[in-house]
């Protein structure tokens, strides 16, 4: 995990796939930190129009930008189709919060040559690091 800090320093635009609107829900939250962090967020989920006042895409796919981070919100089993878009798109990295888990996934990541970090949450990694 000695990459954390220097992803978190090069990468400006972060897309969070599952971020909802519901400011009860750890996604909003962690969006919210890093966007008044500096960070661009990118909101991804198809029952959202926007969130924290970024328009928000039904699909990573349908993000019309380079994108840094793929930040995951979504239950492991949902996991390994986000990070084949990632790849495909050119993130730069894969970022599953905590207790989201796919090693296979993360191996498909780390073959494309993307960074991958798994089980950890972006917030408390950029606050360990930078507050």
């Amino acid at each position: 995990m000695d990459m954390i800090p220097d992803l978190l320093k090069k990468s400006r635009v972060i897309a969070v796939v599952g971020l909802s609107s519901k400011q009860f829900r750890p996604s909003y939250g962690v969006a919210e930190y890093m966007q008044k962090e500096g960070y661009r967020i990118i909101p991804v989920n198809p029952h959202e129009t926007e969130v924290l006042g970024e328009k928000a895409y039904a699909r990573l796919e349908d993000v019309p930008e380079h994108i840094d981070i793929v930040d995951i919100f979504r239950r492991s089993e949902f996991v390994l189709p986000i990070v084949e878009d990632a790849i495909r798109l050119g993130a730069s990295a894969v970022w599953m919060q905590e207790e989201v888990v796919h090693e296979e996934a993360a191996e498909k990541a780390r073959a494309a040559g993307l960074a991958v970090v798994m089980d950890r949450c972006i917030l408390k990694e950029h606050s360990r690091y930078f507050r």
